[in-house]
């Protein structure tokens, strides 16, 4: 190597930007040590040079470390045994004498057999996106050069811990591609030790400092072993306190190393740390907060009445605020939890998105947020919107109940710029909350539905010839046009007249005959719903192949491949291709997570579907879709006449019986409707989707793009301006792709305060059997049955008899449902797609179960309670 090549550096000649050379623990205690006020103890970065150098002798690292690569997380065995291998052999490499004579000629300059802490620092930590907290190895108290380079060497080894192996695997990062530094640091010995985090690790609040204190050394502390008094500081005040008893500490043992020893028993019920202490350390962390950008996770050490800080990562689990630069204050409610799809998006479809909703909406985390603060500020408009929302998931608006009992807002008079509209009052479901009603006839949801496919026929034929730039001035005045039919009042109308007639029978039907949910039955087999018929439809797909063996064989083993143009050559391979190609010209435009334009489409990727299609052809009969149609027709007809009968014994029962039999016309012509449009804007999605993607690969061929999916990581208004100025930042594309797969690995809350607040609400309720997970009853009758917990449509498995039990449910699940008997979601509301086709296909439903997929076990038998609201677990 060239004589330029340094082994070690100085921590005070680092900073933030020289990640390359010190790992990111060396870099911010670097940067740390050059902030005014904050105190970093003394030491030197030995650089990733030196473990270049190193790895560079270890026999075939390379070639391991490709192997690594093509393990999967899940390959456990696989990991660990690889991994133990290259382990060994790192730390078993003899150091050049250039790098060991770095080492020991920097530790001369920390003093004499000074105990020194040992730390890793790898190119991947404490990065904005992936903190690697606890995945490389710390040795604290290591006496003597011969120790020191042991230590460094087992460093360099700890990038192959299983755990650190497998957290790369998951967040995407090459292990060829990530190097190893080592901080050697002059040892302190505290009185007290702990950590800070900036914003609250539980709560997201940015305005809330946490500190955790324990006397001795901090390692005990983040290692579990000891107990830490807590505290939390909000405006330069301690708002909370916890002084936790403390019979143990870790000191430094005099031969090297650590030990726990106990605490006099007259201070382990004393705090480590006077509220002096605990302010001034708030301070330290807001400075360290500001100098980085972002909140973090703090290790300090307290000597003599004097902080020192040993490390600074961000906080990567808190979810991302909206940007917002106007000093109000802002209370958003998520997109996602209304639209069934709390995945993360990329930036094409957040944009996308953006420009064609009704409302303003803003991004964070790959999510979509309607700011709803000025509403919720005025009580008179504030009761209409939690009467909207409530509607739809009561966690929402419990959340934002919450939000206003906690004083977040002023009162509206008070509040500035609470005169001007808010944005968010107007969402793209919400149209007219009382809209004009509008009379029971089935031939307005047949005009309707005639408009919808006129104007999609009109964007086809004009988009074709639109290419460059004019392809972009076209698309945004067909976004336009999008809104205008998302906004249409008569459609508005009729899906307000099918919901509103939902709840008038919910309501009514309860208070005159006792009945719950008696609305459920009524709506079985209601004309025009077709995200219900998409559903069916695969049943029709399946009785044409079912008859052919030889198809149903070749179908369970092409995988994801194109098969479509290969079946012709089987016996009745050509009918079922057009079987196929008919359902996909149909509803190919679907998929799961369908509002991110950026998903592939069903008539992209037609495998996605063979598994949910030779699920029909095994475990149904022919004619099955005309049987499920005519018995759910019939059962809502018997449910008329029963509840009308009942209802005309009452007093005044003929009045009640008449009113009521127009609310049943009413929903039974309209409630279907209320899927349509979905289904009318994804299949305009796929129409610009396909644009696009035919722009990208032009700008591909031209050498412009590397692949033609880069365009999902641009935003609508950045894509235009690369395509006219034929020019990309790759580095930008890099970026954005990191971002997301950071992004996909958070929780977005159903609500979130511009202090970073994540709220998500609670049910109130005392009714239900202990140990029950309580949801929201959608659909009702009562179902036992094996939980088949699921996370991917086309792995789902299931047997007729399951219950469905997953995240969230947008309209691409519904061909699941005509094979399972209930429902259990973590998300969703009384008139999301899935409690809507749930009531049309009959199966029991509870949505809105916080944390389902993680209380119920896959395979575990459960019972349902769809008119009551809750799941047992029976097993």
């Amino acid at each position: 190597m060239g004589h330029d090549v340094r082994y070690v550096v100085g921590l005070h000649e680092l900073d933030e930007t020289q990640v390359p050379l010190a790992g990111g623990k060396g870099a911010h205690l670097g940067a740390l040590s050059r902030i005014d006020g904050v105190r970093v103890p003394v030491g030197f970065c030995v650089t990733t040079a030196a473990f270049r150098r190193v790895a560079a002798g270890v026999p075939a690292l390379d070639d391991r470390l490709d192997r690594l690569s093509r393990l999967g997380p899940e390959d456990r065995d696989g990991i660990r045994a690889l991994s133990a291998e290259i382990r060994r052999d790192v730390e078993g490499a003899v150091l050049p004498d250039e790098v060991s004579a770095a080492i020991t000629g920097a530790l001369a300059g920390l003093g004499e057999r000074v105990g020194c802490a040992v730390r890793s620092s790898a190119t991947a930590e404490d990065l904005p996106t992936a903190s690697f907290a606890g995945q490389q190895d710390t040795y604290l108290n290591v006496v003597g050069p011969a120790e020191v380079l042991r230590h460094v060497s087992r460093c360099w080894a700890s990038l192959f811990t299983d755990r650190a192996v497998t957290y790369r695997q998951r967040h995407g990062i090459d292990h060829r591609a990530v190097r190893m530094a080592v901080v050697v640091q002059r040892m302190v010995f505290p009185d007290a030790a702990g950590v800070l985090f900036t914003a609250d690790p539980v709560t997201g609040h940015r305005r809330v400092s946490c500190v955790e204190a324990g006397f001795g050394l901090g390692e005990g502390l983040v290692a579990g072993l000891v107990n830490a008094d807590a505290y939390r500081v909000r405006d330069d005040r301690i708002v909370e306190r916890s002084i936790a008893g403390k019979p143990l500490a870790v000191r430094a043992a005099p031969a090297g190393g650590s030990t726990t020893v106990p605490v006099d028993p007259p201070r382990r019920d004393q705090p480590a740390l006077t509220d002096e202490q605990v302010l001034r350390l708030a301070r330290l962390g807001r400075r360290i907060e500001a100098h980085f950008g972002s909140p973090q996770d703090i290790e300090w050490c307290l000597v003599d009445d004097e902080f020192r800080i040993v490390q600074s990562r961000p906080v990567t689990t808190l979810f991302p605020v909206p940007e917002t630069d106007d000093g109000e204050k802002h209370v958003y409610v998520s997109v996602g939890h209304q639209q069934m799809m709390t995945d993360a998006m990329r930036p094409l479809g957040l944009s996308v998105w953006q420009l064609t909703a009704m409302a303003p909406m803003r991004h964070a985390g790959g999510r979509l947020f309607v700011d709803v603060a000025r509403t919720l500020a005025v009580p008179a408009r504030r009761a209409a919107l939690l009467e909207l929302v409530g509607k739809g998931d009561p966690l929402v608006r419990d959340a934002l109940e919450t939000v206003v009992a906690g004083g977040f807002l002023a009162p509206a008079e008070t509040t500035p710029g609470a005169a001007r509209p808010d944005p968010g009052a107007a969402r793209p479901d919400a149209g007219a909350a009382r809209a004009t009603p509008v009379e029971t006839d089935p031939g307005v949801v047949t005009e309707l539905i005639g408009r919808s496919e006129a104007a999609l026929a009109v964007l086809r034929r004009d988009i074709a010839t639109r290419t460059g730039p004019a392809l972009f001035d076209f698309l945004l005045a067909a976004f336009e046009e999008h809104k205008r039919l998302l906004g249409d009042p008569l459609s508005i109308q009729v899906i307000m007249a099918g919901m509103e007639a939902t709840w008038w029978l919910k309501e009514r039907l309860l208070a005159w005959l006792g009945e719950k949910n008696a609305a459920d039955t009524l709506t079985l087999s209601a004309p025009h719903n077709i995200t219900s018929e998409m559903g069916l439809a695969l049943l029709d797909v399946a009785d044409v192949i079912r008859p052919y063996p030889q198809v149903v064989a070749f179908l369970e083993q092409v995988g994801d491949r194109d098969f479509l143009d290969d079946l012709a050559g089987l016996p009745g391979g050509a009918a079922a291709r057009d079987a196929i190609r008919a359902y996909l010209d149909r509803y190919g435009m679907r998929c799961v997570g369908e509002i991110d334009i950026t998903r592939p489409r069903w008539s992209e990727r037609p495998g996605t579907l063979l598994p949910l299609l030779l699920d029909n052809v095994r475990h149904f009969g022919p004619g099955e879709r005309e049987r499920r149609v005519t018995r759910g027709r019939r059962a809502a007809e018997r449910k008329e006449r029963e509840v009308l009968a009942r209802l005309r014994a009452l007093p005044d029962g003929e009045s009640r019986a008449a009113e009521t039999k127009r609310m049943i016309d009413r929903v039974r012509t309209f409630i279907g409707y209320r899927e349509y449009p979905k289904y009318a804007i994804i299949s305009r999605c796929l129409v610009y989707k396909q644009a696009l993607l035919a722009e990208a690969g032009r700008l591909v061929r031209a050498g412009v793009l590397v692949e033609e999916e880069d365009v999902f990581y641009l935003t609508f208004p950045e894509l235009h301006e690369v395509v006219r100025s034929r020019r990309v930042d790759h580095g930008l594309i890099r970026r954005r792709r990191d971002e997301f797969r950071s992004y996909q690995a958070l929780t977005p809350p159903r609500v979130l305060t511009s202090d970073g607040e994540a709220v998500d609400g609670a049910y109130r309720r005392d009714d239900v059997p202990a140990g029950a997970l309580v949801g929201l009853a959608v659909s009702g009758g009562t179902v036992e049955g094996r939980a088949r917990v699921v996370t991917d449509l086309a792995g789902a498995g299931l047997e007729p008899g399951d219950i469905l039990v997953t995240a969230h449910t947008d309209p691409s699940w519904s061909p699941l449902f005509v094979t399972v008997a209930g429902l259990v979601t973590e998300v969703g509301g009384l008139m999301t797609h899935g409690a809507v086709i749930a009531r049309e296909y009959g199966l029991p439903a509870v949505v809105g179960v916080p944390h389902a997929t993680r209380s119920i076990r896959d395979g575990q038998r459960i019972r349902v309670h769809g008119t009551d609201g809750y799941v047992e677990l029976l097993s």
